[in-house]
């Protein structure tokens, strides 16, 4: 009897904290498709207008496509030295990994404030403290180390008698990894790449010190809207990237396997 209450409490636990989870993300979806001119819940007609009307915005259009393009370039250099850094540790033992690894996931514990004024202090001795090149770098900072963290392990679960194999057979080493690695830890790069692409996407700090009017991304254009007054084109633009998360790890989970991708992230 008492371990019946008991799994009714963790149903209920659980029941109440997905509920709150899930709130929010109902009200900017429902929020989304009100007609009215202001940001209304619930909405008293539903209508799609606002999506229409984001591609008027020239200020939008262009912080979704900057967010698409930091995210690109974080994803491209976060997973390059994610997986050059786990493989040089995994060649590592005893106190050397160890210390690879903490310097590795060091970024993780500095808030986004100081890495923000860091990194604006750092690029205006260069003139690009409003630059892509500062938002991946930026980025980049916090999302490399979820990528090496995702790559030790995929490596770690990996035969590497088998790529010694191809070695003495004669294949050269960056053919023996491309044709005998890549395809035995597809499963980790892509879950890694998804990380790195979605932490860019949503990340709003360190933007908003190092973004300009030519680069703010879609958070940062979401707060300085919100400063002015409730906009429907805010809970449009959520929407959308709410929309395109999901779909991100949809597509990871048909590539890399949905018991894969559980496990890795």
């Amino acid at each position: 009897m008492r371990n019946r209450a008991l799994a009714w409490l963790y149903r209920g636990l659980v029941a109440v904290l997905v509920a709150f989870l899930l709130l929010p993300l109902v009200i900017v979806v429902v929020t989304a498709f009100g007609a009215s001119g202001a940001v209304v819940f619930p909405p008293s007609r539903l209508s799609p207008r606002w999506f229409g009307q984001l591609l008027a915005e020239p200020t939008w259009t262009r912080s979704i496509a900057n967010s698409l393009l930091v995210a690109t370039g974080t994803t491209v250099v976060s997973l390059t030295v994610g997986v050059e850094e786990a493989l040089r540790a995994r060649r590592l033992d005893g106190r050397r990994r160890t210390a690879v690894v903490g310097l590795a996931v060091l970024p993780l514990l500095v808030p986004g404030v100081v890495i923000g004024i860091v990194l604006l202090t750092f690029f205006s001795r260069f003139g690009l403290q409003q630059s892509y090149l500062a938002l991946v770098v930026a980025h980049s900072l916090w999302a490399t180390p979820l990528t090496f963290s995702v790559m030790q392990a995929a490596f770690a679960r990996f035969d590497w008698h088998v790529h010694e194999a191809a070695l003495d057979l004669g294949a050269r080493p960056l053919r023996a990894f491309g044709e005998v690695v890549v395809p035995n830890v597809r499963a980790g790069l892509v879950v890694a790449a998804l990380i790195a692409f979605v932490v860019s996407l949503q990340e709003f700090v360190m933007a908003l010190f190092l973004s300009g009017p030519d680069t703010r991304t879609v958070p940062v254009e979401a707060w300085n809207s919100l400063r002015q007054g409730l906009d429907p084109l805010v809970s449009v633009v959520a929407t959308l990237l709410l929309a395109a998360v999901v779909a991100l790890v949809v597509v990871g989970s048909v590539v890399a396997g949905l018991d894969r991708l559980a496990t890795d992230t």
